[in-house]
């Protein structure tokens, strides 16, 4: 079995959201390389669906990359917080929706050749609107998009992230078949 080892690791650059690190790894056939990672915390997302398979989402832009596509509320786990809860937070935060009860959709590692970051995805079956977000500096606007249209909306690149993409197409298939 060919298994990169992580020998030794120190920490290059640090701040409350993430971690630089330079290891020191082992590759199978014994030789070592210089290896950056990025040490994250974990994230939480969560989305609601209606009565109607439209999905609760964000329209923002992301100015790393500088687009502006649909995102599920997210944000990262605080110390000592399960989940489940930091991901119906964020969720009323951002959206101004109280999600119904939570059930796991799909845990993702975005950039696992990079970083350790895992994406933990919840979507809801109800809502409830308790008002305007608190956090509405987080996006332009929020709608509840036909699930249906997923797939042309990931095609027409208003989906360009890879964690969004894979849970709505997941949601769709759980929702539509």
């Amino acid at each position: 079995m060919s298994v990169w080892r992580n020998l030794n690791e120190h920490t290059v650059y640090e701040n409350r959201w993430f971690r630089v690190n330079l290891a020191d790894v082992e590759l199978p056939d014994g030789r070592h390389l210089d290896h950056f990672l990025i040490r994250q915390r974990a994230v939480a997302l969560a989305t609601a669906v209606n009565s109607e398979n439209e999905v609760l989402l964000l329209w923002r832009h992301r100015f790393i990359t500088d687009s502006w596509g649909w995102e599920m509320a997210a944000g990262v786990v605080e110390d000592g917080e399960d989940i489940e809860a930091a991901a119906a937070r964020e969720m009323e935060e951002e959206t101004g929706w109280r999600p119904g009860p939570l059930q796991h959709l799909m845990t993702v590692e975005p950039a696992n050749g990079l970083a350790d970051a895992r994406h933990h995805l919840y979507w809801a079956e109800t809502a409830t609107h308790i008002g305007h977000p608190e956090d509405d500096f987080e996006s332009e606007r929020r709608e509840w998009v036909p699930l249906k249209r997923v797939p042309e909306l990931i095609a027409a690149g208003q989906i360009p992230a890879a964690n969004m993409a894979a849970g709505l197409l997941m949601l769709r298939h759980l929702r539509l078949g």
